[in-house]
């Protein structure tokens, strides 16, 4: 978010999943695309994840000037990311999203797939398992005690 619109540009959310990612980029002519997990989308390439056009977009930004990888990296915004879960057990998955949602009401919630809350350099993802009895709860901030604190803000709704 921060490097779009350092660029006058801005991103589109899509629900989790390549073709979701895909149909928005395709929907929204995007030149480019990707996921949380580092997969890179590049529709001039093809129109699906590929590690090594994300390593050639690296490598054709190391070529435009003489700088080390470590000095590159520090000129990106820095995050810690926080990867987590609830077992549902008795919990009902509709009822605790709603709890969530209810206690970040003063926030800006996106509700494409689950529950994304987005501060201005901070969000938590929070959502239902499709395969498993559990939510996942996805956190990013500027440092890691504020990626783990978000994380228990979330637990802390759902007891």
């Amino acid at each position: 978010d921060m490097i779009a619109k350092k660029y006058r540009n801005y991103v589109k959310r899509s629900a989790v999943g390549e073709i979701n990612v895909v149909n928005l980029m395709k929907e929204t002519n995007s030149v480019i695309g990707g996921e949380g997990n580092g997969g890179v989308i590049l529709p001039e390439s093809h129109y699906g994840r590929d590690a090594l056009v994300g390593v050639a977009l690296f490598l054709n930004r190391m070529a435009m000037e003489t700088q080390s990888v470590s000095k590159i990296f520090k000129q990106m915004p820095q995050f810690f990311m926080v990867k987590d879960k609830i077992y549902l057990g008795e919990i009902d998955a509709e009822i605790a999203l709603s709890k969530i949602e209810k206690s970040f009401s003063n926030v800006k919630l996106d509700k494409t797939d689950g529950l994304k809350v987005l501060w201005y350099d901070q969000w938590i993802h929070i959502r239902k398992s499709n395969t498993e009895p559990i939510i996942r709860i996805y956190s990013e901030a500027p440092s890691q005690k504020q990626a783990n604190h978000l994380v228990q803000k979330v637990k802390d709704c759902i007891k």
